[in-house]
């Protein structure tokens, strides 16, 4: 993302202007625009004009419109697949590719020749497009921490992850915010009969054939950027599969894939699906390799949420209720919060969440805040959104005990005051 322009001030009042150029660009302003906001961004009206001799003549004219957002809608990527041939030659060619969608609605608010004031319009936000966005209730910390991260140059794909099995294959890209599946591969094999094992042999050949050309299609391996390219797989797949891919490479003479040979880690996982990637970044050889990475970070302190929860529950909380007990103890090490409690209808909610991460922060805890677009994130969002890891043990039932004395106290302190 580029930012283009920005001007806020003190009270956080203020514009951001940004330039989206990929698919977690737009994922950025997803979470970034809410109801209430306005935005400016290049739009294209269907005018209808008339003549004097009462004819109609509608053409459509690309301008720039101000709306008051009433709606916003994301479409996610879909994969490989699915989209057109420009795309399969993009990625060829290690380009970014957008194919998410991601759509503004509400009334125009800056008068334009073309749309009269108030009339609704829909803004289909597009790659390499300026975008200016102004908050209705001032940029808080959250906000502008997206922005700033957003906005960090040379960010891209970390990751590449081909998720196979005999047969089938995944191909996907980690990034810092985004599990991008850019295609899904199914080759029928024909069972091993001791009698007939040469079919067999065929179709694992043309197996491996359609997944070393998708692989070159859809895997950036000549991106500095890139950090690994694992092969996951149960049993012994992974094994064959990246000796063929070496093999192809060497009668190729495909030079470039042979010189990041040392990016390739093969990672055991029970089975061949996307939510296998959370095992993957808890491998002992993904985590050596990535551990300054953002999402790796998270797949480490959710795992060691699960365990905590499961050997000593006092010191790992979650729930939105819950964790607020415990910030107002000051108990909280490590806060765990998903990127979607921020997107709630209601801007009360996502104060309250803001306030609660501002609060852990002056605190000197860590606070992770976890994007839904990972495996990592969807299991948070399956937990409530939130959860935290306490330095110290409390015990649920005691501060609720307390929280309810506290309540009491003060409602009888109340009355007396009245009755006096």
């Amino acid at each position: 993302m580029q930012l283009v322009g920005k001007r806020i001030d003190k009270t956080g009042a203020g514009y951001v202007s940004l330039t989206p150029e990929d698919d977690e660009d737009m994922w950025h302003l997803y979470n970034l625009i809410q109801v209430g906001d306005r935005v400016r961004a290049p739009a294209i009206r269907r005018v209808q004009n008339v003549s004097a001799t009462g004819s109609t003549d509608s053409h459509r004219v690309r301008l720039t419109l101000t709306v008051e957002v009433t709606r916003v809608e994301w479409a996610p990527a879909v994969s490989a697949g699915e989209v057109g041939a420009a795309t399969d030659v993009a990625n060829a060619n290690n380009a970014p590719v957008s194919t998410t969608g991601l759509s503004i609605t509400g009334p125009v608010i800056v008068e334009n020749q073309h749309v009269r004031l108030g009339a609704y319009h829909t803004l289909d936000i597009e790659v390499n497009r300026n975008i200016r966005i102004e908050k209705a209730d001032g940029w808080d910390s959250v906000a502008l921490e997206r922005v700033q991260e957003s906005c960090v140059p040379g960010r891209g794909a970390e990751v590449a992850a081909v998720v196979c099995s005999e047969g089938s294959a995944i191909f996907c890209l980690l990034s810092q915010h985004m599990t991008v599946i850019l295609q899904r591969l199914e080759v029928p094999i024909p069972r091993k009969i001791a009698a007939n094992s040469s079919v067999h042999e065929k179709g694992l050949a043309k197996f491996y054939s359609s997944l070393y050309a998708s692989f070159l299609r859809h895997i950036p391996y000549s991106n500095s950027s890139l950090r690994a390219i694992v092969i996951a797989s149960p049993g012994w797949v992974r094994d064959a599969v990246t000796d063929f891919i070496m093999a192809e490479a060497n009668r190729t003479g495909n030079k470039t894939l042979l010189s990041v040979r040392n990016k390739f880690i093969k990672v055991h996982i029970t089975s061949p699906h996307v939510h296998s990637l959370t095992e993957v970044l808890k491998s002992p050889e993904i985590v050596s390799q990535l551990k300054e990475t953002k999402f790796a970070r998270e797949g480490i302190m959710l795992d060691k949420f699960f365990k905590m929860l499961g050997t000593d529950e006092m010191r790992a909380w979650y729930g939105p209720d819950h964790v607020q007990l415990a910030a107002d103890r000051g108990a909280i090490g490590t806060l765990l919060i998903s990127d979607e409690l921020f997107r709630a209808s209601d801007p009360t909610v996502r104060k309250k969440y803001v306030q609660l991460v501002e609060d852990v922060r002056q605190k000197n805890a860590e606070v992770l805040i976890f994007s839904s677009m990972h495996e990592s994130g969807q299991q948070l969002n399956q937990l409530t959104g939130i959860a935290a890891l306490l330095t110290f043990p409390l015990d649920i039932e005691v501060v609720e005990a307390e929280e309810r004395e506290a309540k009491e106290e003060e409602e009888r302190k109340k009355l007396e005051e009245d009755e006096h």
